[in-house]
């Protein structure tokens, strides 16, 4: 949509959506544009749900060639077709999208997050960041924040039956229904780095087991020089130290984190599971959604949100 007003054909496609969030939000959301870096499944996921709801435009970064693991876990790249040689995942990703929404105008931008230049980020309203290195998320999620507009930082990642995600909106603004008023309310959102610092033993008792996992390992990834997911049930010895180690540092209990769960997230490696992919990708999906569009929303993920496929509902 490049117009202020909706066309009689996205106003008759959205039509659902209008009626719950109005035909202003969907304008805004029609004018939104998003980056998506590292297609991965659950990615995709957001992607495809981000396209449905009538994003403007939506730009995707990822110059990996196809695989058959990223095939596996990423529903855009389809099996049945033999073409995909000489084109990376981001090109084939877009083609999957276009079909989606025809409306929607989805672009691919060639390079990997270390081409990114400060510059290149005021062209986008939101960036998402798939699988990366806590300090590449860090200094993404610092570059967004650093821009003369505000621009909203998403990472998000699944390892086997485990899924995680970040949200930076920075200070964002939204409207809420009371009766028959429409009321402004604000929500002020921390960064990567000032998040994982807060001390363990200071948050909440009902945080979720799989965030400490998740640092734990991260940090054995960051010391070993290793790739996220880049390890194995071989390494659970190692981490189980790191593991005591950080515990100490921090004032928690090492029974907060059970060895069963470090040991799951490791043996699953960078494998993703197509379920738990849609999941996260549906809950980030509708939070993106609601951001992009300012409307009311309470319940809006506010920092890190973290996932088991055993453990059941979301925790915050």
């Amino acid at each position: 949509m490049d117009g202020e007003v909706l066309t009689d054909q996205e106003t008759a496609v959205y039509d659902r959506q209008i009626r719950v969030w109005g035909v202003d939000a969907q304008r805004r959301l029609s004018k939104s544009r998003v980056l998506v870096i590292g297609m991965t499944g659950v990615v995709a996921e957001l992607c495809k749900n981000i396209v449905l709801a009538g994003i403007g435009n939506l730009t995707l970064m990822d110059d990996s060639p196809v695989t058959a693991e990223a095939s596996s876990a990423n529903f855009l790249i389809l099996a049945e077709e033999s073409n995909h040689k000489g084109k990376s995942i981001a090109e084939v990703c877009r083609e999957s999208l276009r079909d989606f929404n025809p409306m929607v105008h989805v672009s691919v931008e060639k390079g990997s997050v270390k081409d990114i230049s400060a510059n290149f980020l005021d062209n986008f309203d939101a960036v998402v960041l798939g699988r990366a290195s806590v300090i590449v998320k860090k200094q993404v999620n610092e570059m967004c924040r650093k821009r003369p507009q505000r621009i909203a930082f998403y990472s998000v990642d699944c390892r086997g039956s485990c899924g995680e995600i970040f949200v930076d909106l920075q200070n964002h603004t939204y409207t809420q229904k009371k009766q028959e008023d429409a009321i402004a309310s604000q929500i002020f959102f921390p960064s990567l780095e000032e998040s994982v610092l807060v001390r363990w033993s200071s948050l909440p008792r009902k945080t979720t087991k799989l965030y400490f996992a998740l640092r734990i390992i991260e940090e054995f990834e960051q010391a070993e020089g290793r790739q996220p997911g880049h390890v194995s049930s071989a390494d659970l010895e190692s981490v189980l130290i790191l593991q005591k180690k950080l515990c100490e540092e921090q004032g928690l209990s090492e029974s907060r984190i059970p060895d069963i769960l470090l040991e799951r997230i490791l043996d699953a490696g960078t494998r993703q599971l197509p379920p738990v992919c849609a999941i996260i990708g549906g809950i980030l999906g509708q939070t993106s959604g609601f951001s992009l569009n300012a409307s009311g929303n309470r319940d809006l993920l506010k920092g890190l949100l973290g996932q088991t496929q055993n453990s059941g509902a979301p925790n915050c």
